[in-house]
Formats: C-alpha cells, sequence, structure tokens
C-alpha cells in the first residue's frame, strides 16, 4: 500500500521561514537517498526546481549528496532528481517530496509521498485538499510535527 506522509510546520520554528524550510527539505531528501531511496523533489515551477537544485549545491562537502534536474545527469539518474509540474520524473523513482502547492497527478506514480502542512492559512487549506486527494486514492496517510532542529 502507498504511504503519504504530512509534515506539519508549527510557528516560531526554523522551518516557518523560506530559508529553514528549504535547509528542512534538504535535511529529508538527503536522509532518504542515504537510505537507498531513489527521491523526487516536485517544485512549482522551473525557477523553483533551479533554486532548490542551487541549495542543495551549497551544503558542505561532507553532506553532499548527488542530484540533478529531470533531463540532466546521468541516464538512470542520481539518487535525488528535480523537477517541476509537466515534467515526467525518472522511472525509477520511488519517494516524491512535494514542495508544489496544488499538485497532486503525480502521486499515483510513488510508493511514497512526503507533503507538508505550513503555518499561513491559505497554504495549510491547499495541504487540505491535497490530503483529501490522497485518502481518496487509498494512500495510507500519516501526520508528524517537525521537531525544532
Amino acid at each position: 500500500m502507498a504511504n503519504a506522509t504530512f509534515y506539519i510546520i508549527k510557528p516560531d520554528t526554523p522551518q516557518e521561514t523560506p530559508e529553514g524550510f528549504g535547509l528542512y527539505v534538504i535535511f529529508l531528501a538527503h536522509h532518504f537517498a542515504k537510505q537507498g531511496a531513489k527521491v523526487y523533489l516536485n517544485c512549482n515551477d522551473k525557477l523553483h526546481a533551479e533554486q532548490l537544485a542551487e541549495l542543495l549545491w551549497q551544503v558542505e562537502p561532507e553532506q553532499f549528496v548527488a542530484h540533478n534536474l529531470v533531463g540532466e545527469g546521468p541516464k538512470y539518474g542520481t539518487n535525488i532528481e528535480i523537477g517541476h509540474q509537466g515534467l515526467k520524473p525518472s522511472w525509477n523513482r520511488q519517494l516524491v517530496i512535494n514542495l508544489a502547492e496544488n499538485e497532486t497527478t503525480f502521486a499515483n506514480k510513488f510508493a511514497e509521498v512526503v507533503d507538508f502542512v505550513p503555518c499561513e492559512e491559505k497554504a495549510k487549506q491547499l495541504a487540505r485538499e491535497r490530503y483529501k486527494i490522497y485518502r481518496q486514492a487509498g494512500y495510507q496517510l500519516q501526520t508528524i510535527e517537525i521537531e525544532h532542529r
């Protein structure tokens, strides 16, 4: 059975800021990739994907994990692939970290979905809609409150 995990971002935590959230996404991507998962980062658009790719290049050398944008890199991709709506991820991806606000049509291609519930009310409502869509698609759902790191 497919799983969807929503990470809840609490107010007044580092993850509430764009910089802190980006670092947390990188932490999660590295965590899953180091466990052997082929991770797909689903962004809002091309600019968002490129910004995230740049952020992945800025980690400390000992924390670096190979990554590529969809269509770039080796034939079977690296452990972390970055794309956006309208692009097709490599066939061998098991886990998607969804960073897009209202896109869920990709989800049925993955055994594991990671999504987020932001603090801002409009974004929180969009997360609720995605949650309902995953539930209707038969995903096993869970929520996790992000611990301050």
